[in-house]
């Protein structure tokens, strides 16, 4: 890794390396607001925008028609310590470490994430929320409030507030008091729509929600039977495996399906309020179209696709989240855009750093995605990653994996088991059929494993 050197950036000294990229000057004569809405365990279609029409979410879905949606933005890791360490960073669990619960970035990594480096250059940072990433060092940013793990906590008069309702009070409360004459980046970290997994009611809704999904019925994934179970690999397909313990939890039965699914989508549409919410304060403060908007969740989420439950493993409902962008600088007739392109968590730091106007840091290993709708030109963008993820208390409960994938293919190996599938997405998009000893797959799989080794190398 290069030596590192501070240089001037946009009014104030940023920590970067010797090799930064060039970030996108922003045109206007203020500097552009950033501000980051992440949800947690929220997969790519949980949204009404997304396809899923019966689910209320109208200001999220607002966002969208008024901005890009990345139907195919995916995580590197998949799992909120990993996932949101590489969001702040741009990097790959491989580079930032993050591995464990509890475990603080380093400092001099923390100092060339995206809020550390708009601090640097003259932004009031703040962050809400879930922080995920061992505690929020004293002085990291200008405002912050940090609290996770439960659904009801203590609110700032002592009285018992939800989390989500925190999560909002906290926010306006930032953007309310301040300084009108820096620009500001606001992160919140919403724990919506995580379950509380020591609860028996794992997902705990404000009571005035309870009418919302009453009548319908939630339809169950094609792929939620036993048949599909008996698919797995066989250390995941056991009952010491926590996927399968919180599918009991919250799936094994009929009744069970429709109650927690009701309460997870009324704790998504609580989260949709909120939203709603911040975004009618910027526009009453004036500063919306000076607001670079990223909507994102941390994770994707198992709805009982394979007899799963929650996320962990490379499987489609795992790795993929939602991904919205409101960015000023979209011309009005070219909003309420989809791009079915890779866009990873790791891209969203240097995305954020060049779009304030700045440099990116070299370690950050994510590419500045704003390309892909400012260009005149259709730019070359990648077409695979590489997935990993730690084994989390035992390879038994939560075993490692890693994988490469492809629009069309996905390679995965478990390398504790040295147990390999293939699946071939473009005839396989609910990933049932392993073609591993499939001679009529073999070439590709040799493919995809060299490019895997490849790709593997280049995220330490």
């Amino acid at each position: 890794m290069k030596a590192t050197k501070a240089v001037a950036v946009a009014g104030g000294i940023c920590i970067l390396s010797n090799a930064c990229i060039p970030g996108r000057q922003n045109s206007e004569s203020r500097k552009m607001n950033v501000l980051f809405l992440l949800a947690d365990d929220l997969r790519w279609n949980s949204l009404g925008c997304a396809g899923t029409d019966f689910l209320v979410t109208p200001n999220i879905d607002a966002l969208a028609r008024d901005g890009i949606r990345f139907s195919n933005a995916c995580v590197t890791t998949s799992i909120s310590m990993v996932s949101r360490a590489s969001l702040l960073t741009g990097q790959y669990m491989s580079r930032h470490g993050i591995r464990e619960f509890g475990v603080q970035l380093s400092e001099e990594a923390f100092s060339r994430s995206y809020p550390a480096v708009l601090r640097g250059a003259g932004w009031w940072t703040g962050y809400v929320g879930k922080y995920g990433v061992g505690g929020i060092r004293k002085n990291s940013f200008d405002f912050s409030r940090e609290y996770e793990g439960k659904h009801w906590i203590k609110g700032g008069e002592g009285d018992s507030v939800h989390v989500t309702e925190k999560n909002k009070r906290d926010a306006l409360e930032f953007l309310r008091q301040r300084p009108k004459d820096k620009p500001f980046m606001l992160t919140v970290g919403f724990f919506a729509t995580h379950a509380q997994d020591n609860h028996p009611d794992q997902y705990l809704f404000q009571p005035g929600s309870e009418k919302l999904y009453s009548d319908l019925q939630i339809p169950v994934p094609s792929t939620a039977g036993e048949e599909f179970t008996s698919l797995l690999p066989p250390f995941l397909n056991n009952e010491k495996n926590e996927g399968r313990i919180r599918w009991h939890w919250r799936f094994d039965t009929p009744e069970k399906y429709q109650r927690y699914m009701k309460a997870y989508y009324r704790m998504l549409t609580e989260l949709d309020s909120a939203v709603g919410e911040i975004i009618k304060e910027l526009k009453a403060e004036g500063v919306y179209e000076n607001t670079l908007i990223v909507f994102m969740g941390d994770n994707g989420y198992f709805h009982s696709e394979h007899g799963l439950a929650d996320k962990w493993y490379p499987y489609e409902e795992s790795i993929r989240v939602p991904l919205i962008v409101h960015d000023p600088r979209i011309p009005a007739g070219k909003r309420n855009a989809l791009n079915e392109e890779f866009v990873l968590n790791t891209d969203i730091a240097p995305y954020i750093v060049s779009s304030a106007g700045l440099l990116v840091p070299d370690v950050m290993q994510g590419r500045d995605f704003s390309s892909l709708y400012l260009s005149r030109k259709k730019s070359a963008w990648r077409q695979d990653f590489y997935y990993e993820h730690p084994y989390v208390t035992s390879e038994e409960r939560i075993p490692s994996s890693e994988a490469l994938v492809t629009h069309s293919a996905k390679y995965i190996i478990w390398p504790h088991y040295n147990y390999e599938e293939y699946f071939d997405l473009l005839k396989d998009r609910r990933e049932t059929n392993n073609e591993i000893g499939n001679a009529r797959y073999s070439s590709a799989v040799e493919s995809s494993k060299s490019r895997f080794e490849e790709l593997r190398e280049k995220a330490k």
